[in-house]
Order: C-alpha cells, then sequence, then structure tokens
C-alpha cells in the first residue's frame, strides 16, 4: 500500500465506517477489514491518528485498528505478519511526539505502546524506556502527562510477563529506572501539597494526576520488580514513605471542602496508597515483615480510634480492614504445629502480630466491630421502609455489596474470630448474656444492639460449637422472640430467623425442627416483606440440611411434606413481591437436589413456575430468570424421564437465546440436559430452531460463548453421530473454515477440532461430504484441503487441554489410515506424533506386569460408592456414564488402534514402502511408540 496515495482513500473509508447509517457503515468495514493484511495500511493508520486536525470519530477508530492489528500481525509467526522494516518505522513513529491532545485517544496510544513493548521491549526497541524517561522530565505540561501516562501503562505491560528470561528482563529494568521514578512521584507529590495549600486548585489537579501515575509505575515497580525487596534499601524506604505521605494526603482531604475538584481524585490517591501496600504484603509477606506493626498500628488507628473520625471515608475504612485481615489469615505468618519446623521468617512475623494483639486490642476491636459497624444505620433503615427488596438485595450481595463496608466489616470479624476465638468468645458471651429476654420495642438503640450481637453470633457460629447450647436458647429466648409481633420488633425477628439459618447445619437437633417449622409457617406471613424474604431463606437453608437420602430423613419427611403443600398457597400470595419468590425458587432448587428422581411427583406445581421464572415476555422474568433457570437446569439433571411438559417449555429457550444475557451459560447448560436427557426426541422438535439460534448468535458473541455454542453440537454429534452432522450441517463450515485459517484463541481452536474430529471418527462419509463443500468454497483441490486440515490439526494441537479430546483427535486421524493418498502419506509423521502423544495421555503402566493399559476405558456401568462427604450422583450424571459406554473414546483402546491402524498400512504398502514412511518419523517418537506397543 502505497502511503501516499492510499493516505486519502484510507481516510475516507475510516470515515465512511464512523456512520451512523449500517449501509454505509457496513461496505466500510468490510474494507477495512481487507486492508488489515495489507503492507503499508498500518503506517496509513499511524499517519492518520497522529494528525490532530482530523475528525476526533476517525482518529479514535484509526487507532483500534491499529490496536487490534498489534494483537493480530506485529508477531513474527503470525499469518500475515507485519514486516520487520515496517515494525521499525512504525516504532519510531508511536514515540516521536508525546502531544495527543484528546485524552481517549492519548489512553489508547499509550496502551498500544504498551502492546508493541510486551513483544519488542527491550531486544527491537531499546530506545523505548530511555525516551519515555526523557519526556517525563520536560517543562511542557501535555507532554509531560502523555509521557507519564505512556510510562505507566508500559510498565505495567511489562510487569505482566510471567516466563523466566521476561521476569529477568524486569527485574533488570525496575533496578536501572526505580530511583528515577522515586524522585519523580517526590517531585509530583510535593508540588501538589504545595499547590494544594496555597489554594491553586487548577495546578493541584494537574500536579495530582502526575502523583497519580507515577505512584501507579512504582506499584508495578515496587510489587513486581524486585526477587528480595526488602534487601533493597529504596524499596523498603518507599514503603515507608507511604505512610508518611498517607496521613498528609487524609489530612488534606480533611481541610479541603467536598466540593474542591480534587476530592474525588484525592480519595483516589489515597486508595491506591494502600493497594501498592496490600499488592506488596500479598506478592511479598516475608519481605513486608517489617511494615507488620506499622502497618496494624496504622489500620487499627484509624478504624478502631477516634483518630479516623472525620477523616477515614468508608472505601478507606475498607482498605485498612482488608489490611488487617490479610495480615491476620497470611499463611507465611503461621507457625507449623511444632514450632521448631517453621522457619525464622515465619516466627519472626508471628513475634510481631502476638505482640500487637494483646487482650485488651482485641476485645476492643471485637467490641467496636459489633456495637459500632454492625448496627444498621439510618440509610439502611429507611431503605428498609421505602425499598424492601433493595434492602434485602443489599444486604445479601447487590452489586456494590464486595466493595461496601458491612460484608468488609463481616468478614474480618469472622477472620479476627476464628484465629482468636479462645480470647474473643468469652467477650462475645458476655454481650450476649447481657441481652437476656425480650427487648422494649420503644428503645431503638437496644434492639438495633440486640440486632448486632446476633448477628456476630451467627457469623461466628462454628467458632461456638462447643459454647453455646443453641438449642436452648432457640426454646428458651428465641423463639418467643420470633413471636413478638409488634412492628418496632421486626429487625429482631428478622436477625433471629437469620441467626437460625446460620446455625441449622452447625448444631440444631431434629426433634426442635416441628417447632422451627411451625415458626416459619407464622413467619411467610410476617406484614413486614423483609422478614418474610429472609424467612423463606432460612427455610432453603433447613431443606439444603436434610439427609434425603439416608435413614436420618424418613422421621421428618411429613415435614417436607407440610411444606410442599404450603409452597404453592406462598407462591400465590408473594405474586406481588419479587424477591420473595426469588427466595422461594432457591427453596425449590435445594428441594429438587434432595429429592433427586422423586422431584417428578412436583412437576404440577414446579413446571408452571419454571414456565412463568423463564418467559422473557412475562414481566416478572427480571427478578425471576437467574433463579428461574437454575431451577429448570436442576429438575433437568434430577428428572428420570422427559415428559411432554418439560419438552414444552423449551419455548422460551429461543428468546432466551436472544437476549445473549449473563445467564447464557446457563441456558446452554439446559439444552444440554436435554440432549442427556433424550437427544432423539428432544432434536426431532427443536434441532431447527437451535440450529437457526446459534447461527445468530455466532455472528455477535464472545469467545466464551462460542465455545459454548461448540460444545452442545460437540455433544449433539457424541449422542447422536449418525443424525448429529445433518441437524447442525449449517454450522460447520464455519467451524472448518476456523481450522484452515489457524483460529488464535486456543480454546475455540480446541473445540472446532473436537467438533470436526466427532464427524471424521463417527460419521466418515459425511465429513467428506462436508470436504468437498468446502473444497469448492475456497477454490482449492480435495487433497490440498484435506493436507492443510491435518498440517493445521497436527501444529496446533498443543491447544487441546483436555485428555478426552486429545485422545478423540489422535482416533480421528489415525482413521485416514490406512491410504495410499499421498497427501495423507505427507503428513504421516504428524499422524504418528498425535498418536504417541495420545498414548503418553492416556496410556498408564501396570508397575507389576510392566505392561501398558489405556485408562480411559470404561467396559460397563457401575454405581458410584458415594461417601457422606460427596453428592450422590444426579440422574444426569448416570446418563452420561451410560453414553461414555457408547463413546468410541471410553470404548476404543487407543493402543490396539494404533497398532491395526499401522498394520493395515504396513499390508497395502508393502513392507518396503511402508519402512520408507516410518523413516519420516523422528527415531525418539518411533522408539517410544515401539514401547507402547509392545505386546502386540
Amino acid at each position: 500500500m502505497d502511503l501516499n496515495s492510499a493516505s486519502t482513500v484510507v481516510l475516507q473509508v475510516l470515515t465512511q465506517a464512523t456512520s451512523q447509517d449500517t449501509a454505509v457503515l457496513k461496505p466500510a468495514e468490510e474494507q477495512l477489514k481487507q486492508w488489515e493484511i495489507q503492507p503499508g495500511f498500518y503506517s496509513v493508520l499511524l499517519n492518520i491518528f497522529t494528525n490532530h486536525t482530523l475528525d476526533v470519530n476517525v482518529r479514535w477508530l484509526a487507532v483500534l485498528y491499529f490496536k487490534n492489528g498489534i494483537d493480530r500481525y506485529w508477531r513474527r509467526v503470525a499469518p500475515h505478519a507485519l514486516s520487520e522494516e515496517e515494525k521499525s518505522t512504525l516504532r519510531a513513529g508511536l514515540i516521536t511526539n508525546f502531544n495527543e491532545p484528546v485524552n481517549q485517544i492519548a489512553t489508547q496510544i499509550s496502551v498500544l505502546i504498551a502492546k508493541v513493548a510486551r513483544l519488542d521491549c527491550p531486544r527491537q526497541w531499546p530506545e523505548l524506556i530511555p525516551t519515555l524517561l526523557e519526556s517525563v522530565k520536560v517543562q511542557d505540561d501535555l507532554r509531560q502527562h502523555r509521557a507519564l501516562l505512556t510510562f505507566y501503562h508500559v510498565t505495567k505491560t511489562l510487569a505482566s510477563k510471567r516466563l523466566a528470561a521476561d521476569r529477568k528482563l524486569f527485574y533488570d529494568l525496575a533496578s536501572g529506572i526505580y530511583s528515577f521514578a522515586c524522585s519523580l512521584w517526590n517531585h509530583h507529590t510535593d508540588t501538589f501539597l504545595q499547590q494544594i495549600f496555597t489554594g491553586d486548585e487548577a495546578a493541584a489537579t494537574n500536579s495530582l494526576e502526575r502523583t497519580l501515575l507515577s505512584l501507579k509505575v512504582l506499584r508495578k515497580l515496587t510489587v513486581h520488580g524486585f526477587v528480595e525487596p526488602h534487601r533493597n534499601v529504596e524499596v523498603m524506604g518507599f514503603l515507608h514513605a507511604v505512610f508518611e505521605r498517607l496521613k498528609q494526603f487524609l489530612e488534606c482531604s480533611r481541610s479541603i471542602g467536598t466540593e474542591n475538584v480534587c476530592r474525588d481524585r484525592l480519595e483516589k490517591t489515597i486508595i491506591l496508597f494502600t493497594k501498592v501496600l496490600l499488592d506488596f504484603l500479598d506478592q511479598h509477606p516475608f519481605s513486608f515483615t517489617p511494615l507488620i506493626q506499622r502497618s496494624l498500628e496504622f489500620a487499627v488507628s484509624y478504624v478502631f480510634t477516634e483518630a479516623g473520625e472525620g477523616v477515614a471515608f468508608e472505601r478507606f475504612i475498607v482498605q485498612c480492614m482488608n489490611f488487617i485481615k490479610m495480615i491476620v489469615k497470611n499463611y507465611a505468618y503461621k507457625p507449623s504445629k511444632r514450632f521448631e519446623d517453621s522457619s525464622p521468617e515465619t516466627l519472626e512475623a508471628h513475634k510481631i502480630k502476638t505482640s500487637f494483639f494483646t487482650y485488651p486490642t482485641l476485645m476492643e476491636i471485637c467490641r467496636r466491630l459489633v456495637s459500632h459497624y454492625f448496627l444498621l444505620t439510618e440509610e439502611e433503615l429507611t431503605m428498609w421502609e421505602e425499598d424492601p427488596e433493595g434492602f434485602t438485595v443489599e444486604e445479601t450481595g447487590g452489586d456494590s455489596w464486595k466493595y461496601s463496608l458491612r460484608p468488609c466489616t463481616e468478614v474480618l470479624f469472622i477472620d479476627i474470630f476464628h484465629e482468636y476465638n479462645q480470647t474473643l468468645t468469652p467477650v462475645l458471651l458476655e454481650m450476649v448474656h447481657s441481652l437476656q429476654g425480650p427487648t422494649n420495642v420503644e428503645d431503638t438503640n437496644a434492639l438495633l444492639i440486640k440486632d448486632a450481637v446476633y448477628n456476630a453470633v451467627g457469623l461466628a457460629a462454628y467458632e461456638l460449637f462447643d459454647s453455646v447450647d443453641f438449642d436452648q436458647w432457640f426454646k428458651n429466648q428465641l423463639l418467643a422472640e420470633l413471636q413478638v409481633s409488634h412492628n418496632r420488633y421486626k429487625p429482631i425477628r428478622r436477625r433471629v430467623i437469620w441467626l437460625i439459618g446460620q446455625w441449622i447445619s452447625v448444631k440444631f437437633k431434629s426433634d426442635m425442627r416441628p417447632m422451627l417449622y411451625e415458626a416459619i409457617r407464622n413467619l411467610l406471613q410476617d406484614q413486614d416483606l423483609v422478614v418474610r424474604i429472609e424467612t423463606a431463606t432460612t427455610l432453603k437453608l433447613t431443606v439444603d440440611d436434610f439427609e434425603f437420602r439416608t435413614d436420618q430423613f424418613l422421621p421428618i419427611r411429613p415435614y417436607v411434606g407440610c411444606l410442599v403443600q404450603y409452597l404453592p398457597l406462598l407462591w400465590k400470595q408473594s405474586e406481588e413481591h419479587n424477591m420473595l419468590r426469588c427466595a422461594i425458587l432457591t427453596t425449590l432448587i435445594h428441594l429438587i437436589q434432595g429429592l433427586g428422581a422423586d422431584s417428578k411427583n412436583l412437576y404440577p406445581f414446579l413446571l408452571p413456575i419454571i414456565q412463568l421464572s423463564t418467559d422473557v415476555s412475562q414481566p416478572p422474568h427480571v427478578y425471576l430468570l437467574e433463579d428461574g433457570l437454575e431451577l429448570w437446569l436442576v429438575t433437568l439433571e434430577n428428572s428420570p424421564c422427559l415428559t411432554p411438559e418439560l419438552l414444552r417449555i423449551f419455548q422460551n429457550m429461543s428468546a432466551l437465546l436472544e437476549l445473549s444475557s449473563e445467564n447464557l451459560r446457563t441456558c446452554f447448560k439446559i439444552i444440554n440436559a436435554y440432549i442427556f436427557l433424550s437427544s432423539s426426541e428432544f432434536l426431532q422438535v427443536y434441532s431447527g430452531d437451535l440450529c437457526r439460534s446459534f447461527c445468530e448468535l455466532l455472528k455477535d458473541i464472545t469467545t466464551e460463548g462460542q465455545v459454548q455454542v461448540l460444545k452442545v453440537v460437540e455433544n449433539v454429534l457424541k449422542v447422536n453421530p449418525a443424525l448429529g452432522p445433518q441437524m447442525f450441517q449449517p454450522l460447520l463450515p464455519s467451524v472448518f473454515r476456523g481450522i484452515i485459517d489457524g483460529e488464535r484463541y486456543p480454546v475455540v481452536m480446541s473445540t472446532y477440532l473436537g467438533v470436526i474430529g466427532r464427524v471424521l471418527l463417527q460419521n466418515a462419509s459425511f465429513f467428506s461430504l462436508l470436504l468437498s463443500q468446502m473444497a469448492c468454497e475456497c477454490g482449492q483441490e480435495l487433497d490440498q484441503l484435506l493436507g492443510n486440515v491435518i498440517e493445521m490439526w497436527v501444529d496446533r494441537m498443543d491447544n487441546i487441554t483436555q485428555p478426552e479430546r486429545r485422545k478423540l483427535s489422535a482416533l480421528a486421524l489415525l482413521s485416514l489410515l490406512p491410504s495410499d493418498n499421498s497427501v495423507i502419506q505427507d503428513q504421516f509423521c504428524g499422524i504418528i506424533n498425535i498418536s504417541v502423544e495420545g498414548l503418553h495421555d492416556v496410556m498408564t503402566e501396570d508397575p507389576e506386569t510392566r505392561t501398558y493399559k489405556d485408562c480411559m476405558l470404561m467396559s460397563h456401568f457401575e454405581e458410584p460408592k458415594v461417601t457422606e462427604d460427596e453428592e450422590p450422583p444426579t440422574e444426569q450424571d448416570k446418563r452420561k456414564k451410560m453414553l461414555a459406554l457408547k463413546d468410541p473414546v471410553h470404548t476404543v483402546s487407543l493402543q490396539q488402534f494404533v497398532y491395526e491402524k499401522l498394520k493395515a498400512q504396513q499390508e497395502l504398502l508393502g513392507e518396503q514402502a511402508f519402512q520408507a514412511l516410518m523413516e519420516t518419523v523422528d527415531t525418539e517418537i518411533v522408539t517410544q511408540l515401539q514401547e507402547f506397543l509392545q505386546g502386540f
């Protein structure tokens, strides 16, 4: 592509590709796709996106095409790889000027420079780092910022490389630039602090941005740039300085108003300081030992003393709690049961921990967690009143849950209580004893304290096993508290039923269950929705705790029947309350898992619920879909047979696949479950719809989604090798093309080879038809195409990691033998290599007889023996086992198959020609093959 003449044309097509009109957009995208492999195309793109006079959208698109091209064509071994000459020109052009005015484009340019650096730095691009170091020193604000942004992305990318040689290069880089990076960070930090205290907000904002970027660089260098960072004075000096800077920035956040433009960035920088320390602790626990005392003092003072009041914001408190938790839980700091077996480093860290966590410190932490952080806040109580379903979502793990304060405090409490339970158990029990009897409904604070203490007892249930007689407590106090119906007592009703749910699998006698079920029945009609939802959740936990398949279940089976009778009524009553219905769905999931094949008796009630929950034309599906799909799946997995009603529900699936939502994975599991349950009945009705849905999905789907689609096809081919290829024939050409083109994603390529391997091995006549069709489409000779497929198969065999698929590939390629076809004989060496790899995968040696056996062979079905700790097999597990008994992977000995195919090839060619063919195989491979075939 000539640079001068092409620029205008490429610019015009890029402009068309930014159009909202699909008639203009689609042809432009097709043209750009064709140009991707043209020499000079990326030089044209570089000229376009570095020309600041052009339209921003066009430049943005040029950057994206350039970035995607790096992924596809920069490596020397890639198909249509860029020439070394063009890459050299592009590298030079990328770092000529750091003056991109648009932030989003500047970020993309920094990312693509980092992508090139990952492949070429430092060997092919030694000038990159020196250029960046010089550029971050310039006085021009824009150039300095862009160079620093690029410096960060390059450091981040190089730090992520994991091969030993790459790690060594990064260690060398870190050692060489660490001092400079520290001085750069200190300079920008000091400048920011001076400017913020003089009130120069605009200048302070710029300096803070540079402080943030230079700190990000130091984070990567510090955490990933040194093998033994504690031996480096500068590294440890920087980490100690982080504590001082943290205090300065926290004071700064106290002094500036909430309206200050720096506020948000300032808090992000404070959080980044904590991430530096947390990452270092995670990666280098022993190097962190000199910082343990200071870290604990710092975190505890801000979270559990007055020092943090007015300074610590919620996300910072979360990070401080994470600090304490990581030090408390760190296995590197826990001595062995025999102290003399522990390393000196472990003992030193343990000594520091022990000296810090004294009884007064632990007691104060425990009391403050329970009586301060566990209390329901005004905002939470308001949300309970105004949006009870929203409150329940937040309490049980909404989108922001894992980043919020409440779950963090609860996890910290659990970890500290587990580590120091002998010290803390009396503290908590004293708090419980102070709350005996009912609490005055007019005393809101007392109610909230009781709620918090009960929460602590529930969280520490396993640790309190020997210290709390829960049955007596339930009978003498908790049951009575569940019966206090006053509206203001609802936090206690809700907390008590939750508390029972926590203890049900820890310590709760079966003869107490009738009283519990009676209480649950009453609470499911409570006036408060949150209490009803929590009750339904506890009901689910009690169902989950049943030991369904043992004699112990029989005495309580009548109560299950009672609950099953009550669930339809509860479902009807909860029509307006979707969160309660979600809890009913999860209860049913556990009930079906427990009942197994007997769950078929529930179908009259169960299947309409699945139908409603998974019908996207019904408004409730917004709330019920995820649990509804899970219920549908477990129903299929435990179903003994396919009923007409169960088959009819699949009509909901086409619309679900069109949604392409986060539930797609479960949808594919459901489809597979139908295939395993009754493939012929199911596919006879739905194969056409399914194939059309899959063809649409594959036009616009993630790599994972693509793999899930192909796994369904693979399962169809497995259960029905005769008709499966015909049913999904429209999908197979794209699979074939993916193999020929050398699909770049290993997991996709592995699945492609699995699908075609099934067709080749189990339906050779259809494979021949498919090969002929593809030869016509590709304009190639049939034999030439077959040779290309085998060559690519052999080349990409390492993409296949599953032993079953690896054996399948060996069987499939061997099935081409015996043959006098010259193309197959040209690939004979590769076929033998794959076969020997397969033998290494599946053959195990009997130490007594010194003979080999294919470990994947299955001769008959045996009911697995299930231990107490194991889940019994589902009906679907049994179906899969029966299917395996018909699968060549599990019925054909690879060792014998190799022998028979080689013997047939020898008979076809004659001894002399066969020996000539064997001489194309590496002698070491031949030796290994002979060893595997001893005795034949």
